[in-house]
């Protein structure tokens, strides 16, 4: 039962399934991109690390990531987000 002072779930913006890009940043290490297409294809089985668009930083520390995930459920996105946030390598997500 839901006290009635809780707000019911908002509704998603997002309409399911759909591709959904996501930008991460880390370090300009090899082992980055693969880690990282690794990850994505927990979620999305059919992902393809060879489509994740690599943007190195100005002075080449660092490396933006742009993967393209078909998303077919928020609880979906919200896990990947968890699990990439959470990896060692990983600075940011967007």
């Amino acid at each position: 039962m839901t006290s009635p002072n809780s707000l019911p779930p908002e509704p998603s913006p997002i309409e399911y399934p759909c591709d959904f890009p996501i930008k991460v940043m880390g370090p300009h290490d090899p082992g980055f991109v693969a880690s990282i297409g690794a990850v994505a294809q927990q979620f999305d089985p059919a992902f393809n690390p060879a489509s994740i668009a690599q943007r190195p930083s100005s002075k080449g520390t660092y490396l933006g990531l742009t993967l393209t995930v078909h998303a077919t459920s928020r609880e979906q996105l919200d896990a990947l987000y968890r699990a990439l946030t959470s990896h060692p390598m990983v600075k940011y997500v967007l």
